[in-house]
């Protein structure tokens, strides 16, 4: 299941929750198309790898977000384990996200 972050509280509240679990956030906007292309695998890759927390945050609902992780470019994925960043994949490229969750997991 992807859950979609409604505040920075609430996203740091999760990490904080995570520990040693791998989070994936889909860094979005509603404008992109691109991202709405890839949002589909990626609501399925949350299915298929149940041990992941996934995330989406809107780029424009979210500022603060988009700054703290340096996103110039939507989507883009950011990988986090142990509250670090541990791997990102820019683009719509579903290949590459599950390369990363394949070598991550």
């Amino acid at each position: 299941m992807v859950r979609k972050i409604k505040s920075v509280a609430e996203f740091d509240d999760i990490l904080a929750k995570s520990h040693s679990k791998l989070v994936v956030i889909d860094f979005t906007a509603s404008w992109c198309g691109p991202c709405r292309a890839i949002a589909p695998a990626f609501q399925k890759l949350s299915t298929e790898y149940r041990g992941v927390v996934f995330l989406k945050v809107d780029v424009d609902d979210h500022p603060v977000l988009a700054e703290r992780y340096r996103i110039a470019a939507m989507p883009t994925f950011v990988f986090i384990k142990d509250f670090k960043k541990v791997a990102t994949v820019r683009g719509a490229n579903e290949a590459a996200i599950k390369a990363k969750l394949s070598a991550l997991c």
